[in-house]
């Protein structure tokens, strides 16, 4: 039992001389144990804050280590989508416009922080000082770090205002026009002096400065090529333009940056750079009616495009009735290099897959849920696996 219960215990038992001996060895017995309390506490404490420091600085270091992997991975220039490999003189501005910026930003880091390292360590206290000499502002460092920041940003603004202007507008000389309209979940394209209209692709002559004016069918969108121009917001009911120029031929990955509903991610847009004589073949064969059905698997094709309301949404030049502007104009469909506006590679198994269905391929999409996709919707006109051999059979040969 502690000894100051036991001598609590016997305070009642004794004569006045020992009540008070006791009283001053139980009183100092109760002292110490409620010094060596807090005490215990307190080193108890400072063992868990340690370990837990510990503990916290090697997690800090595999945290910085993972965050500096994957700035090394997000900017390699050889990704399809890095804004690190420009390919045309809008993402060359820009990205050396965000370079100079980095630059000028990794430098202060770098001051300011060897600043502060060295002032920790330099002025740190030593045992045996005393508090030190108490400082309260000073006029001169604060006229400074006021200065220099506004010198600094005047500085950066120049270039920014720069690019700004250069990007505003496509310079002077032949360009081509080309109108985008953005719908959930993919891109209508309009070349109005040709009066080709496709869907997902943008062709355009290498070389050639390129001038895309957009607007949305639905809800807020965002164009975008990152080898070749920075983003642009698309409204309903209003233009937003911008330009670009591809100088290589290749083929430039795009998608919408703006999240604009349930599959925004499989929004996505090539664009293909190619020689002008190339360019122009491609215009001349799209302004060509669909492809005439060659084998019995096409021709029946045809006619279930036709029979199972398929023209309800979309246009395929040559086919009787086959005129609506809903979904994707299909009339060198087989021609593109993917399917569901960039989801997946055109082939045969891909476009059974998209048919047989097509909200597990891109949830929410038109085509699987409005009422007036029979198809889908309507048990009556459901597609057979015969049906859908036979539109895989037609569509991909709309070359």
């Amino acid at each position: 039992m502690d000894t100051s219960v036991v001598e609590l215990s016997r305070f009642t038992q004794t004569s006045p001389a020992i009540r008070q001996i006791h009283f001053r060895i139980t009183n100092t017995s109760l002292i110490k144990h409620l010094i060596s309390a807090p005490i215990r506490v307190v080193k108890t404490l400072i063992t868990s804050a340690v370990m837990f420091q510990r503990r916290h600085i090697r997690t800090t270091a595999t945290l910085l280590a993972l965050l500096g992997l994957l700035i090394i991975v997000g900017c390699t220039p050889s990704h399809p989508q890095s804004t690190f490999d420009a390919q045309g003189p809008v993402a060359q501005r820009q990205l050396d416009l965000f370079m100079v910026t980095f630059w000028v930003a990794a430098f202060i880091f770098v001051t300011v922080g060897i600043g502060l390292i060295y002032t920790v360590i330099r002025f740190r206290r030593k045992p045996g000082q005393g508090i030190p000499k108490q400082v309260h502002g000073s006029t001169k460092l604060e006229i400074g770090w006021t200065i220099v920041p506004i010198i600094i940003l005047g500085a950066l603004a120049i270039p920014t205002v720069m690019t700004e202007f250069y990007i505003s507008e496509p310079p002077a000389g032949d360009q081509l026009t080309i109108n985008v309209v953005a719908h959930q979940w993919w891109w209508e394209i309009e070349y109005p002096e040709s009066g080709v209209i496709t869907a997902n692709e943008l062709h355009v002559p290498v070389g050639t400065t390129i001038n895309v004016e957009m607007t949305s069918n639905d809800v807020i969108h965002s164009f975008w090529v990152p080898k070749l121009a920075g983003k642009m917001d698309i409204f309903p009911g209003k233009t937003t333009s911008l330009w670009f120029r591809a100088d290589e031929v290749d083929e430039y990955f795009g998608q919408c940056a703006e999240f604009c509903g349930e599959s925004h991610v499989w929004m996505k847009f090539r664009v293909l750079a190619e020689p002008i004589s190339e360019f122009e073949a491609w215009q001349q064969k799209q302004l060509a009616d669909a492809a005439k059905p060659t084998t019995p698997e096409e021709t029946q094709g045809a006619s279930t495009f036709v029979a199972k309301g398929c023209i309800a949404c979309h246009t395929i030049s040559g086919v009787l009735g086959a005129a609506g502007v809903i979904g994707p104009n299909l009339t060198h469909m087989g021609g593109r290099g993917t399917i569901a506006a960039g989801t997946m590679e055109m082939n045969q198994d891909n476009l059974r897959e998209w048919l047989s269905d097509p909200n597990e391929v891109k949830p929410g999409n038109i085509m699987a849920n409005s009422p007036m996709s029979l198809a889908y919707t309507n048990p009556n006109f459901a597609l057979t696996a015969e049906d859908i051999n036979n539109l895989v059979a037609f569509l991909h040969s709309l070359k």
